[in-house]
């Protein structure tokens, strides 16, 4: 089986405004549609970014998410590339979003070949934003 490419990544969220609030006026992904009462969920939504897909669902009704935890298995962050990261922190600092993560005290932080820096969006997932496809 040949892959042609990754389609989209599915987040599920309890706090679903908020979620859907970041990843549209911070990360500027588009609203492609938003289902209310999908299959026992209050939301089902499709944000596109270029040709990425996020499918932004809540619990089904009933259900209690657990919270995200960077020890457990599975994907761990979605990593997003820039031109400039001081530019790209800048621009999500104004807007007024802090939830930033430290390293050795440096929100912003050399890495192999370039700079990045990694936020938590309102559900717990982590996102990294660099400047570097090197590895």
């Amino acid at each position: 089986m040949k892959m042609k490419n990754l389609h989209h990544v599915c987040i599920q969220t309890e706090v679903y405004k908020e979620s859907l609030d970041f990843y549209t006026n911070i990360l500027g992904f588009e609203l492609v549609q938003e289902t209310p009462n999908f299959h026992k969920r209050d939301y089902n939504t499709w944000l596109r970014l270029d040709s990425l897909m996020i499918e932004l669902q809540t619990a089904k009704k009933g259900n209690k998410l657990r919270k995200w935890d960077s020890l457990s298995e599975g994907i761990v962050h979605m990593c997003f590339l820039v031109k400039d990261v001081q530019e790209a922190y800048q621009e999500i600092k104004k807007s007024g979003y802090t939830n930033f993560k430290t390293k050795h005290g440096e929100e912003i932080y050399k890495v192999e070949n370039g700079y990045l820096f990694k936020i938590k969006a309102p559900e717990g997932t982590e996102i990294e934003i660099r400047d570097s496809e090197e590895l």
